[in-house]
């Protein structure tokens, strides 16, 4: 199921996104719908890290060597 949802944007960030659309080949909602799913998902990752670099400094995992030493 899709919903609409209307959005104000400056000019400027428009004329972006309707330039990015034409030079693509795909639709303004096309461009907004993938935007928001880096979004969201960038949102989530960050979350996550955060969540675990803190599960991880406190059993003196810092650094990417301590994962790779910890999982090898």
């Amino acid at each position: 199921m899709r919903s609409t949802i209307t959005v104000s944007i400056p000019e400027e960030i428009r004329g972006e996104l309707d330039r990015l659309s034409r030079s693509e080949g795909v639709s303004r909602s096309d461009v907004v719908r993938e935007s928001l799913r880096d979004y969201i998902f960038l949102r989530r990752f960050r979350a996550l890290r955060k969540s675990m670099a803190a599960r991880a400094s406190r059993k003196g995992i810092f650094t990417d060597q301590d994962v790779f030493d910890t999982v090898s």
